[in-house]
This record gives C-alpha cells, structure tokens and sequence, in this order.
C-alpha cells in the first residue's frame, strides 16, 4: 500500500464496496447485519446516501478499493437532521495500516463543511479495540456501552457509542 487515495465513491465501486462488506458480515461483528446485501441492495443504499447529499468515499491503491466510509442520518427524525452517523468498512488486508483514519477525516471534513454539529460512532462488538481508537484518535469521545445487544456467531455482542463534535457543535444555532 503505497499511494493511498481517498475519493468519493461512484457507481462503479460497488462491486468492490459490496465485497467488502459481505466479507464483514459473514466474518466480523463490525456489523450486526447477519445475511450480507447483495449488488442490487448495496447500490440501493449507496444511491440513498449519496442521493441524500451525505459523503461517501473511497480509500484506493491504484484501481484496487481497500475500504470504503460513509456518513448518513444519526436517526429519521427531523429533530436529528444534524447529526450524522459514521460507518467504515476496510478489506481485511488494508486494516491497521491507517486507511480507516484517513477516510474518517475525509469524513469529517465533508460533514463539517455540509453544517452538520455532530458525528455519532455505533461500534459493533466492544471488542474492536481498531475502531474505539480510530475513533479516538479523530477526537471522539465515549459516550457508552450497550451490553449484550446483537447476537452473532453464537454469542452476544456489545455495542459502544462514541461522539465529536463537529464545526461548532452546538455552541450556536445553525
């Protein structure tokens, strides 16, 4: 991995997106999502968020799409329309080598820079010590844990709940 890029994702990174993403499903607690989306439903999803004007990217050696990151609504009320909340997904071999970091800063400049005031992180599995300090390291902060809640590959799965502030937070009315 010498020249890693991070570039807004496009249609034509799907089937990459996609793979990665069924490998979490059926190997990681990352996601609790147990069945892994195929094509069609990753593009529905890609063209939701993207179609919704939320940032989504890409983090590229070359042609070869390592891992992906997206910001979408922290939940469907209005009331939470600034707040986001943060998902990243790496292929196995681009993890711990700093690829994640680069597309949640990528992340948080998007969101800061479209007015949102909060970046919400809901880690699966509590044990996923990579993502806490990614998240650490961006500057958000703990908020909690959710015991038990998902339960996966015969075991109950934690989740943690992370927050940053973005821009001026709400210091100010947007």
């Amino acid at each position: 991995m010498s020249d890693i890029t991070i570039r807004a994702a496009t249609a034509a990174d799907l089937p990459a997106i996609t793979a990665i993403y069924e490998e979490a499903v059926l190997h990681g607690t990352a996601t609790f999502e147990i069945d892994p989306p195929d094509l069609a439903e990753m593009a529905r999803r890609f063209e939701g968020l993207a179609g919704g004007g939320f940032p989504y990217f890409v983090a590229v050696d070359g042609d070869q799409v390592l891992g992906y990151a997206y910001a979408g609504p922290h939940r469907p009320r209005v009331a939470y329309r600034f707040t986001v909340e943060d998902s990243i997904y790496l292929a196995p071999a681009a993890q711990r080598r700093g690829v994640g970091g680069k597309l949640l800063a990528a992340l948080i400049d998007a969101c800061e820079s479209k007015g949102f005031r909060q970046m919400v992180a809901v880690i699966g599995d509590s044990t996923n010590a990579g993502s806490v300090a990614v998240h650490r390291n961006a500057g958000f902060q703990m908020i909690g844990t959710h015991p038990n809640v998902g339960f996966k590959f015969g075991r109950w799965l934690d989740t943690v709940s992370m927050q940053r502030v973005l821009g001026a937070g709400g210091a100010t009315l947007p």
